[in-house]
């Protein structure tokens, strides 16, 4: 770590320009708050990158990459510190990798308090840490005030698949089961909440989280799941859609096995939302073998993240492909792509 005249002042400081112009104010933003917080030995190697070797005849190699713009930048349940790095570490195990390294790239305002980009840098310090994923590399850029809005974050993270792993929608085949990993809605509630200043008997918190060991101990159970997915924006709706498309087979889901949480139906529909369209980044999507279901779900409930995994529905032969859902009431209504922007800047 350098030496520099004045420490930063990360309780009434702020970025500016200088903080992105490559000389010494840059230097030491990124010597005192970033490499402070993401110390690993790859990082402190102080490159224009990460070098590190991989295991031989490891498997084949997936990278994954995500934007994070979330507003705002602080919610019930995270920010969008420890949501940069939970969002690229699912979409990274979500192809039944493990990950292993991260990278980060900011986009700052100026006149941002360093007080807050302290607090989300260490944010994500610690959501790398339990997820044992490290930040080896990153970037850092400035723009002029009003340009930006506080914080944009980028992060790209490397994983490895194991031979005889191979998530794909095309592996779907109709018989399959349908299991989603706990209760959904729950981030896209927590942030639109919070905009609107709604308030609850409990406070609905965001499931941002790190899927990377509940995805392990799955596919130490049922090595041949046929796929896996996030439902981010879009939600469930958007990944059964995708799904569907991709397999060239029909879903059905049934409404009664759907876990929502009772605050989150209240509030969706106060806010005129359906909870199958509201985004998650806790949860997963899992495609199995009908005869494998019940011991997936049961490693899903052993697990902390997939205790109120669910069974919720099955694929069918469809050539058009659609997605149904049988309602309490006993009928089927379609669940079909979402027109627009149900909730912008959700991650």
């Amino acid at each position: 770590m350098k030496t520099y005249t004045r420490p930063l002042d990360l309780k009434n400081g702020r970025v500016d320009m200088s903080h992105g112009s490559g000389g010494r104010a840059m230097a030491q933003l990124i010597d005192e708050l970033f490499a402070r917080h993401f110390t690993n030995p790859i990082l402190a190697e102080q490159g224009d990158g990460a070098c590190f070797a991989l295991p031989v005849g490891a498997g084949r190699m997936v990278m994954a990459t995500d934007s994070h713009v979330v507003s705002p930048l602080f919610f019930a349940g995270g920010d969008i510190g420890c949501l940069s790095v939970h969002g690229t570490i699912n979409d990274v195990a979500m192809m039944g990798a493990k990950p292993l390294y991260l990278s980060a790239a900011f986009i700052l305002e100026e006149g941002f308090p360093l007080a807050d980009l302290l607090r989300i840098v260490q944010s994500m310090a610690q959501a790398a840490r339990e997820a044992g994923v490290p930040i080896v590399t990153g970037d850092t850029k400035v723009v002029e005030a009003g340009k930006g809005d506080g914080v944009f974050i980028t992060t790209t993270g490397i994983g490895l698949v194991t031979e005889g792993i191979d998530l794909k929608p095309s592996n779907i085949k109709a018989g399959d089961k349908i299991l989603v990993s706990g209760m959904l809605g729950d981030h896209g509630v927590a942030i639109m909440s919070q905009r609107e200043n709604l308030t609850f008997e409990t406070t609905i918190q965001s499931d941002t989280a790190a899927l990377n060991g509940l995805v392990a101990a799955m596919l130490d159970t049922v090595p041949n799941i046929h796929a896996l997915r996030d439902p981010t924006r879009g939600g469930l709706a958007a990944v059964l859609n995708e799904f569907a498309q991709a397999s060239g087979h029909g879903m059905v889901i049934h409404e009664k096995a759907i876990p929502v949480r009772s605050q989150v139906a209240a509030a969706c529909e106060l806010l005129g939302l359906d909870p199958l369209y509201v985004a998650n980044e806790g949860k997963l999507v899992a495609y199995c073998a009908a005869e494998d279901a019940e011991n997936l779900l049961a490693t899903m409930r052993a697990h902390p993240l997939g205790a109120d995994a669910a069974i919720i529905g099955e694929v069918i032969a469809d050539t058009n492909a659609f997605v149904q859902m049988e309602t309490v009431f006993g009928g089927r209504r379609m669940v079909d792509w979402i027109n627009g922007e149900q909730l912008p800047r959700i991650c």
